[in-house]
């Protein structure tokens, strides 16, 4: 099988041996007599499985005792409402920084539970941009402040974390978890869905302060509260076991490599690469994204006609390169270059950029 070079922003391309591993295991995992997706949540052979993914979570990311991880259902997206349910009483307020696409669904879910003010809006800039520090509006009385870590679509990624004082940061990290190091200092919740740099969709990674747990109204419907999943280990009900196995094997993957500082330099190389080739194509392709703000996850970038660049996609398919297409409401290519992406691959598209940029010019 000749495999392409996923340039997917989601579900996103995994590592080679973490498939043949899901491969080898699928039948019978560890001498069971039966597939883990057979097994019951409660055996001893699932039970070994969701708890190393929890450990080589709070591992990698060096998350503090002062949190707990949490394994949950429904996508980043389920986190957009059970946040606000959690900890947006009645009567209060949440700070919103409104970066992009993403951070505009979880505006809109706030909303519909409680009151939301936006600490950042960046529609004027087209969300090409992010706010420093001293830009911010933040309240100090906010129950929390929630920002979008990388804007998958937009291509813009936070590249500190903003200073909220004692209120506390709600972060979506779905699309740059595991590939820098980051303190949790800051923050009383992340969250993150699974298919960009954790495995394949189905579980989401739910970290959280474990002092924000008293917050939790009991009056909200047992699986939408964080403490029904922490007081039970995240097996209140039958888990994603297949999700949570693939991510326990690209997490062990991800060890073996090196860890977050090993991903952090490569994710830089990677996206470094991509951006060079854009900055000296002499105009052809651009890139409108604050240079200080540029995803290492995600980048994109136009060229003068829609035509061209469906042309371009549908030259970089055949080539092998694969899911370039930009997102459907802004058009244009990107491509996503998550951790598992290589650095072959990444070299592949900028040859294929740089040739394609000279027979079309």
């Amino acid at each position: 099988m000749a495999r392409k070079f996923n340039f997917s922003a989601g579900p996103s391309t995994l590592p080679l041996s973490v498939l043949q591993g899901l491969q080898n295991s699928m039948v019978e995992h560890d001498n069971a007599g039966m597939s883990l997706i057979e097994a019951s949540h409660r055996s001893k052979q699932y039970d070994a499985v969701h708890n190393r993914t929890i450990e080589l979570l709070g591992e990698l990311l060096s998350v503090p005792a002062t949190h707990q991880i949490l394994l949950l259902g429904g996508g980043a997206t389920l986190q957009f409402a059970m946040v606000p349910m959690n900890f947006l009483p009645q009567g209060a307020s949440c700070d919103l920084a409104h970066s992009g696409a993403w951070a505009k669904k979880a505006l809109g879910d706030a909303k519909k539970v409680g009151n939301v003010r936006l600490a950042f809006d960046g529609s004027a800039a087209d969300f090409m941009t992010l706010p420093l520090q001293e830009e911010l509006s933040l309240d100090p009385k906010a129950a929390y402040f929630h920002l979008t870590s990388n804007e998958t679509i937009g291509g813009v990624q936070w590249k500190e974390f903003p200073d909220s004082g004692d209120v506390p940061i709600v972060a979506d990290m779905s699309s740059d978890i595991m590939s820098r190091p980051f303190s949790f200092d800051k923050f009383g919740l992340i969250y993150a869905g699974a298919q960009k740099n954790l495995g394949p969709a189905g579980v989401t990674v739910v970290i959280i302060r474990k002092d924000m747990l008293d917050r939790c109204p009991d009056s909200l419907p047992a699986y939408l509260n964080y403490k029904t999943h922490a007081e039970s280990n995240s097996l209140y009900n039958t888990p994603p076991v297949f999700s949570i196995n693939a991510m326990r094997l690209v997490l062990e993957w991800v060890k073996a490599e090196g860890g977050l500082a090993e991903f952090d330099d490569r994710s830089r190389a990677k996206s470094a690469l991509l951006y060079d080739t854009i900055e000296h194509s002499d105009g052809f392709y651009t890139n409108p994204v604050d240079p200080r703000f540029r995803s290492t996850m995600n980048v994109v970038f136009r060229m003068s006609s829609e035509e061209l660049e469906k042309q371009f996609i549908s030259q970089a398919t055949a080539a092998g390169l694969d899911g370039l297409k930009g997102h459907r409401s802004v058009g244009g290519c990107r491509a996503s270059i998550y951790n598992a992406m290589p650095m072959e691959g990444v070299e592949a598209l900028a040859q294929f950029m740089r040739e394609f940029a000279k027979n079309n010019r």
